[in-house]
């Protein structure tokens, strides 16, 4: 009889390595029931979504397109910081609510999120949603100094 004991370490790979193959194909097919219905699958991503708290607020946003050259860079770097809220509205620093100025309990918010700009500058924003869509709320932009200032730091 041949001397098989090296091969078994080979064929224990090829077993687990066929089995989780088989794993993948399961795990992709869909159902009849599926293929009647919709015929494609459907992307379950949520929906997501920047708005302003108010039109004044996007009001001041537009209006630092056409000021000084800081005003415009400070432009840029928020349209920058909403394409990365659209892709991740989670992306910015979570801020504990015993944190949360009095300023904000207005809004009647539960989560404030810090998302931090360039040259200092901070974006204010909160997360509202449901199971279908998520908006990330923008509540206002400072410097650090500001920023500090109504943290009490």
């Amino acid at each position: 009889m041949a001397d098989i004991s090296g091969y078994n370490g080979i064929f224990r790979k090829f077993k687990q390595g066929y089995d989780r193959q088989r794993r993948l194909c399961c795990l992709d097919m869909e159902s009849s029931a599926d293929k009647k219905t919709s015929g494609k699958r459907i992307n379950m991503e949520k929906i997501k979504e920047v708005a302003f708290i108010d039109e004044g607020l996007k009001k001041s946003f537009l209006e630092l397109r056409e000021g000084k050259f800081e005003e415009r860079k400070l432009f840029e770097f928020i349209s920058r910081a909403i394409e990365d809220l659209r892709r991740n509205p989670f992306c910015g620093i979570r801020i504990q609510n015993k944190l949360i100025p009095k300023e904000y309990k207005k809004y009647e918010i539960d989560n404030l999120w810090k998302y931090d700009l360039p040259n200092a500058w901070r974006l204010l924003y909160t997360i509202v949603g449901n199971n279908v869509k998520i908006v990330g709320v923008l509540l206002s932009w400072m410097n650090h100094k500001d920023y500090e200032k109504l943290f009490g730091y």
